[in-house]
């Protein structure tokens, strides 16, 4: 009995915190979502009105024009990371020159803000002034304008997301591929299986949680990024990159409409924990299924 108060005591720090800056706020932001309230309006009282935000956001062409792009980025974004993090992964587990220098020159990116990402990378590819506009003029012939190629820059926008946290997954899998065990890999050399049955049957299964846990973590911040895309894009052109984030942005700030953002805060993230949901019951729970059989 003691040693359980003792324990709740040492917790009660973290619960505090989790209380104060996680709970509260959730809760605050679920007040807002049946209200209308525009502090800079002419009323600026806070008036409850049901459900109205919640149906509004139904007929929003906006608001499900962001959340259709937003899923598209996530997908993009969250796949090839997970891809090129484990091939890089591998390619760090080997012995080679300088593998300790390019280590820490692949991590660097996360040290960057992201809001400083997203300001660089306006720089290479302003028309004017870029690297990455002049080289592709220069070696493809090709001219990069984000600003009026929609295409152009929601590709740019992956991009630039790939290349800022790559690092996370990399070093992320790199732990869980370094922590594995030898004797079944040496056991399924022995009974012949190739590489690809190696990996397959052997570390993919292994490295399954580590795999799941990095996707819920990338899947979330993909779903909510605001700064790198603010200031690469400003959400466009037209409503090409205006991700969920920027458009919950622009009715909150801009249009000071504080209760309808909460409402659209509060089902983005239930679609947020839905799809961590289906993602965990296809990769998880229907194979923990199969071998109960």
């Amino acid at each position: 009995m003691r040693s359980n108060i003792v324990g709740w005591l040492m917790l009660a720090p973290t619960i505090a915190i989790l209380g104060i800056f996680g709970i509260a706020p959730f809760i605050y932001v679920l007040y807002l979502a049946f209200h209308h309230w525009n502090p800079f309006g002419a009323d600026p009282s806070i008036a409850y009105n049901g459900a109205n935000n919640f149906r509004r956001l139904v007929f929003d062409q906006e608001f499900l024009g962001s959340i259709a792009v937003t899923a598209k980025f996530a997908f993009f974004a969250v796949l090839s990371e997970i891809a090129l993090g484990y091939a890089l992964a591998q390619l760090f587990m080997r012995e080679f020159p300088g593998r300790g220098f390019f280590r820490t020159i692949h991590t660097l990116p996360l040290i960057v803000a992201p809001i400083v990402v997203g300001s660089v990378w306006r720089l290479m590819t302003t028309p004017s002034i870029g690297i990455i506009p002049y080289l592709l003029k220069h070696w493809f012939g090709y001219d990069l304008n984000i600003g009026r190629d929609a295409s152009a820059a929601f590709a740019l926008t992956v991009i630039m997301d790939i290349w800022h946290w790559t690092p996370l997954v990399t070093l992320t899998l790199l732990a869980a591929l370094l922590a594995l065990p030898k004797e079944p890999f040496e056991q399924a050399q022995i009974d012949g299986a190739n590489r690809w049955q190696i990996f397959w049957h052997v570390t993919l299964p292994m490295i399954r949680p580590a795999i799941l846990a990095t996707v819920f973590i990338r899947l979330m911040d993909a779903l909510r990024t605001v700064d790198e895309v603010w200031m690469l894009t400003s959400g466009g052109p037209g409503a090409a990159t205006r991700y969920v984030g920027l458009h919950i942005w622009k009715i909150v700030f801009p249009k000071t409409d504080y209760g309808y953002g909460a409402a659209i805060s509060v089902i983005v993230l239930y679609l947020t924990l839905v799809m961590c949901w289906l993602l965990y019951v296809a990769l998880v729970a229907r194979r923990e299924k199969k071998r109960t059989f």
